[in-house]
């Protein structure tokens, strides 16, 4: 099977369980509006859980990216043995690690509720201090999850680690309805801790077959071990620099108009839709064999490759951000204005999706510019980038803020997110000369433009057309908003076969050889 046939079907299988797991995770956000609106409960709730997921991140969200070269190396030397011992003593020292984490975080939950929030009220606080308290178990069962997932996808295993946040979402939607219709938003806390937990243990089975055995023991002084966590401080850093965003975020919007943070929260979660359905998808699929590829220095294969994802990236992601921008009220109204979240809540969460709809493309570049530079091993530059980013959307935030309130936040997001893809790009490029052909994205992106441009016309005028065919109210409402997108999508789809998109004419080929092959199968 070629190189692409082989991230085409990876990415397809991703993206099904991305899909399914999107679509939970939407199922969830629209049970907690309708239960909480964009309330000071919600905002607490959302304070809690941030408090230990920066901690994780910190830690398992860069273990989980380490595992997938370093695995690989002992896999290419036929040394797989060898590599699962490795990697039971690394998850033995990350257990550890983070059980201290948990048992010194209990009784600091206070300070650390208000050094990431200090502007919320003192009702409001407390509730934060409580729920953190709740949720910090999910330090240990969220970075089992992730430390899992990494190892999986090192093994070419990529719909069991989608399908576990799937699990984990559905998990949260009963216990909201069921916990926190007896425990209120406790009870929503005490579900996302179940949801973490089934998230980590659906992949235990998988990883037993593949060769994976617990043993209690420790290596700290074995070569692959000591890789591992040199590898794993820059990406660490690297990672906790990237959740200085959210902290940024959550410390100024605290001392702004209640359910500020609740707002730019649903709205980023629209906006990481497509990302998390096609773009992490298409990079979690293409990074063992970007890992591979430049393992055996074939560096002009690696350039190609992501200068194809970057281009379906662009393809992908820059439709979706002009839909969300041209009907991001009717959208956000239809999903979330019910119950307890009412106009007031959708008019901040759709000015928020405004303002990060504008740097979708960015958010989406940015993970495959990153994964190119792990593939080499180089997990130092994007650290340093990313300093330089954050301090970007610092200064951007405290001067869009005030006139924009919490959704400055969000265009600061977006403006940093840019400076970052440019200083990836231009820095990947010396790396890898052959990525950087400017002259040949000029056009593409000038076709692409032109295409998303008419994309708008028509979803908008659809729209605003069907207003007066149908009826008023949810399933209208629902019937509009898909005719549009139906129809502005539609439109895309036939003006980039117009345009004469290369990448186009791939997804169909492979799309047409996929059908074939079933077929052949089931007349078989």
């Amino acid at each position: 099977m070629t190189t692409g046939r082989l991230v085409f079907k990876a990415t397809l299988l991703i993206a099904f369980f991305s899909l399914l797991a999107r679509l939970l995770g939407f199922l969830r956000d629209v049970v907690i509006a309708h239960l909480y609106g964009a309330s000071a409960a919600t905002d607490a709730y959302l304070v809690a859980f941030t408090v230990p997921n920066v901690l994780l991140a910190i830690v398992t969200g860069a273990l989980a990216t380490v595992v997938v070269p370093v695995f690989a190396e002992y896999a290419a030397d036929e040394r797989r043995e060898e590599g699962w011992r490795v990697f039971n003593w690394v998850f033995n020292l990350v257990t550890l690690a983070l059980l201290l984490t948990w048992l010194v975080s209990y009784p600091l939950a206070s300070r650390l509720v208000f050094w990431l929030a200090p502007g919320l009220p003192p009702e409001t606080m407390e509730l934060a201090i409580k729920l953190t308290r709740i949720m910090l178990p999910v330090l240990l069962f969220f970075g089992w999850a992730n430390y899992f997932n990494g190892l999986l996808n090192a093994n070419q295993i990529f719909g069991l680690p989608a399908a576990s946040v799937a699990v984990n979402n559905a998990v949260i939607i009963v216990a909201a309805l069921t916990l926190g219709a007896v425990f209120g938003i406790e009870g929503l806390a005490w579900g996302t801790v179940l949801g973490m937990v089934a998230a980590a243990l659906i992949q235990i089975p998988a990883l037993w077959r593949l060769g994976f055995r617990w043993r209690p023991e420790l290596n700290w002084r074995h070569p692959g071990v000591k890789k591992v966590f040199v590898l794993l401080l820059p990406v660490a850093v690297g990672v906790s620099i990237n959740q200085a965003y959210v902290i940024i975020d959550r410390i100024l919007a605290s001392g702004m108009a209640e359910g500020s943070i609740s707002a730019l929260n649903f709205a980023n979660k629209l906006v990481q839709l497509p990302i998390g359905l096609f773009i992490l998808a298409l990079g979690t699929a293409v990074f063992p064999t970007l890992t591979h590829r430049a393992a055996e220095g074939q560096h002009e294969e690696v350039a190609w490759l992501l200068d194809r994802t970057l281009r379906f990236n662009l393809l992908l992601t820059l439709p979706a951000a002009v839909g969300l921008i041209v009907l991001r009220h009717p959208i956000v109204a239809f999903l979330f204005q019910r119950g307890a979240f009412d106009a007031r809540a959708t008019a901040m969460t759709a000015a928020a999706l405004l303002c990060y709809s504008v740097g979708m493309v960015s958010y989406a570049a940015n993970i495959l510019l990153t994964r190119g530079f792990y593939a080499l091993h180089d997990t130092r530059t994007p650290v340093k980038l990313t300093l330089i980013t954050v301090i970007v959307n610092l200064v951007l935030s405290l001067i869009l803020m005030h006139p924009l309130q919490h959704a400055g936040l969000a265009l600061a997001n977006s403006l940093a997110a840019w400076v970052n893809t440019w200083m990836l790009y231009r820095s990947l490029s010396a790396r890898l000369p052959t990525l950087y052909r400017a002259k040949d994205w000029i056009p593409f992106s000038l076709r692409s433009s032109l295409a998303c441009a008419l994309l708008a016309l028509s979803s908008w005028g659809i729209y605003r057309f069907t207003g007066g065919l149908l009826p008023a109210g949810f399933w209208g409402e629902g019937i509009r908003l898909g005719a549009a997108i139906a129809g502005g999508g539609g439109l895309y789809a036939f003006l980039l076969y117009l345009l004469g998109f290369e990448e186009w004419r791939s997804f169909w080929r492979l799309g047409n050889e996929l059908c074939r092959v079933r077929l052949l199968n089931r007349n078989l």
